[in-house]
């Protein structure tokens, strides 16, 4: 914006704020202005990437002529004057404040959130020392549900955060408003547990709330617990993000890296051994590199999805069952490390797996959901046996009273404990793509690469679309994170709109970097420094192909053979199923009254099987037991899901699904439930 001859800026295009004349730039809200202008407002439901809400009434400000403003609702006209702190708009907030602290659970000593929660620092910042309006009548039950969060009811102040980061960055809505007045929650549909509903576990509502109404799942006594028992080996993996991010929980800038010091902390906790899953993010890269250049050559299952990212893989399972054959077949890095750990490890070590226990420290919470998976244990023993986020490390360190900030830098562990740069940038948006970019480089030519950077998929941009020169071949690739932009990119691929051979997805703003177990209030521009971070690590190692890595080279000699060998399939690869979207315990139509053994039977009514006819079924069925007597032997229920959608319509008989049904096929499903009956009296 240019200047006049006399100097002064375009009256035309300035407000005023508290006296002084502030340029107009662009700024989407008052507030915006205000706060460029040197005036922090406060507020609880304002998010620079959300929706403007206006509810908490903590930004409001007051014009020339007396009209109370919600600045971050407020669109800026030029000549505007503004006053921010006048005698009406504080004691607007004060009363708004002690509204809100009177419908709040005040148990601050013994919350999570307590030295980082905006209600308290307002409380403090305007002196209120007394609530006026007494206390809620009634404490409503923790959700416990979750591996991943836990959702406390008493501590909401129906900001909205968590619904607007819900449905609009992640396109979900988990959570939402009902009721009204002041009945008034913020709850999952049909005021379900979290665990219940289609959540992913990304944690995202976790970092917008401003008062531990919603925090990470602490699990620290387990790690507590199995740090003290000497019949454990107990070792940590460090994800690539935390190195940019732990720091910022003891005072330091975000982006510096900090995984020396980390290293040396986790051994002053006990920790046996500390590797780096930049490690296992190395393995990933080359073997997601062969699976993408078998594809790419066959043509087929294209275009590859990665599958590092826990949430846009349950994401999948839940809402995209039929792209599962696209996604990469690879764990994440994670749960590689995890398997080597268990198979391999252990065996070097002289231990049985059951006796080393590992521990993931992860900016993520939806890998606390990963490591549960059934998928990822053998006999019992899981692969991974504790997830801590960046947060909860944080804590742990600082209950062992250390001065993260003054420690000396102390080096990883071998073998797991030697990286590429490939198996760090795996921490931001991006990453994973680039790295399978280097090495398919590389395979396919066997020639150095000059310039190892593949700028063209970097940056915090919503989506990120490039055509590669690899090895003389087009690839055509598409980067994004959040799964509301996925959403849509999955929507132009089906559609016909869009056409790439590789989409890397993470669920987090800016990957991993923004996970939800990350620390702060997350940012763009605290996640563009974490980036640059991330980055900084990179070029500061000499090795940034994956397939330079001489200690991954020496794994495959000594453990796995040859990449994508039948052994590093069944260590390094896995499978995804479809997921039932919302728990449900069915609705009953008939309830068998016998004292002799029943059988259940579920006619599923989910949307695949109902519109295939399977409501005529349910009701052929319960026609069919009433009119043979059958009907007191039979427990038979609508179900909402059987989980086998490309075989609608369903029926489930005791433990067996029957598929492919039709209205006219009812005697098929009788003669299941005769047989089930006889193999009951039989086991009787």
């Amino acid at each position: 914006m240019g200047k006049p001859e006399n100097g002064r800026v375009d009256q035309k295009a300035t407000i005023i704020v508290d006296g002084r004349e502030v340029a107009i730039e662009g700024e989407p809200n008052l507030l915006e202005v205000i706060r460029k202008a040197g005036v922090e407002l406060p507020t609880f439901c304002y998010h620079s990437e959300l929706s403007a809400y206006g509810a908490c009434r903590q930004c409001l400000v007051e014009t020339e002529d007396g009209r109370i403003l919600a600045s971050c609702s407020t669109p800026v006209t030029p000549g505007m004057v503004i006053k921010t702190h006048t005698p009406r708009v504080q004691k607007i907030r004060r009363i708004a404040l002690e509204l809100l602290l009177a419908n709040h659970d005040r148990e601050c000593t013994t919350c999570s959130k307590s030295g980082a929660c905006k209600l308290q620092d307002l409380s403090q910042r305007y002196n209120i020392t007394d609530v006026r309006f007494g206390k809620r009548d009634e404490k409503i039950p923790l959700d416990l549900s979750s591996p991943a969060i836990v959702r406390n009811p008493n501590r909401c102040i129906l900001c909205g955060d968590c619904v607007r980061v819900c449905q609009e960055v992640q396109g979900i809505g988990v959570l939402d408003f009902a009721f009204r007045g002041a009945k008034t929650v913020v709850t999952p549909a049909f005021g379900k547990d979290m665990a219940d509903v289609e959540c992913v576990n990304c944690g995202q509502c976790v970092a917008v709330c401003p008062t531990g109404a919603l925090i990470v799942k602490s699990e620290t006594e387990k790690a507590w617990e199995a740090i003290y028992d000497d019949s454990k080996v107990v070792i940590a993996q460090i994800a690539p993000a935390v190195r940019v991010s732990i720091g910022e929980i003891f005072g330091m800038n975000p982006g510096e890296i900090s995984l020396g010091k980390l290293v040396t902390a986790l051994r002053m906790l006990g920790f046996d051994k500390v590797f780096d899953t930049s490690f296992a993010a190395d393995l990933t890269a080359i073997e997601e590199t062969a699976e993408f250049i078998g594809r790419l050559q066959n043509k087929e299952r294209l275009p590859q999805f990665t599958s590092c990212c826990p949430a846009w893989v349950t994401y999948a399972e839940q809402y995209h069952p039929e792209l599962l054959p696209n996604l990469s077949s690879c764990r994440s890095p994670q749960q590689m490390f995890g398997s080597l750990a268990k198979r391999y490890y252990a065996r070097e070590l002289g231990i049985e797996p059951k006796d080393l226990f590992v521990v993931s420290i992860m900016p993520c919470t939806a890998k606390k959901f990963e490591a549960e998976r059934p998928e990822f244990s053998n006999d019992g023993v899981r692969d991974v046996d504790l997830v801590l986020t960046t947060q909860e490390i944080g804590h742990m360190i600082k209950e062992k009273g250390i001065a993260f900030d003054e420690l000396e830098d102390d080096s990883l562990d071998m073998p797991f404990g030697f990286t590429t740069g490939a198996g760090v940038i795996f921490g931001v948006t991006g990453g994973v793509a680039e790295a399978v970019l280097r090495s398919a480089n590389y395979i396919l030519t066997g020639e150095e690469l000059p310039q190892v950077n593949f700028k063209e998929v970097r940056g915090l941009q919503g989506v990120r679309e490039a055509t590669v020169d690899v090895a003389g071949q087009e690839v055509r690739v598409c980067v994004t994170h959040t799964l509301a932009r996925a959403k849509e990119i999955i929507r132009r691929v089906q559609e016909g709109e869009a056409h790439y051979d590789i989409i890397e997805v993470m669920a987090c703003p800016g990957g991993c970097i923004g996970g939800g177990g990350q620390p702060g209030t997350q940012s763009p521009e605290l996640r563009q420094k974490r980036a640059a971070g991330i980055y900084k690590a990179d070029t500061s190692l000499q090795l940034r192909k994956a397939q330079e890595n001489p200690l991954v080279a020496a794994l495959y000699d000594k453990w796995l053979g040859d990449v994508g060998s039948d052994e590093a399939h069944e260590a390094l690869h896995t499978e995804y199923v479809q997921r039932r979207r919302i728990k449900s315990e069915g609705i009953p139509v008939l309830t068998g009254q016998s004292t002799e053994s029943k059988v259940d039977v579920e006619v599923c009514v989910g949307t695949c099987c109902y519109v295939r006819g399977s409501g005529q079924i349910l009701g052929n069925l319960a026609k069919r037991l009433e009119e043979s007597g059958y009907a007191d032997r039979v427990n038979l229920r609508a179900a909402f899901c059987l989980e086998n959608c490309a075989g609608a319509p369903s029926v489930r008989v005791g433990s067996k699904i029957l598929g492919g049904l039709s209205p006219n096929k009812t005697e098929d499903v009788m003669e299941e439930i005769m047989e089930s009956l006889k193999e009951k009296v039989g086991s009787e």
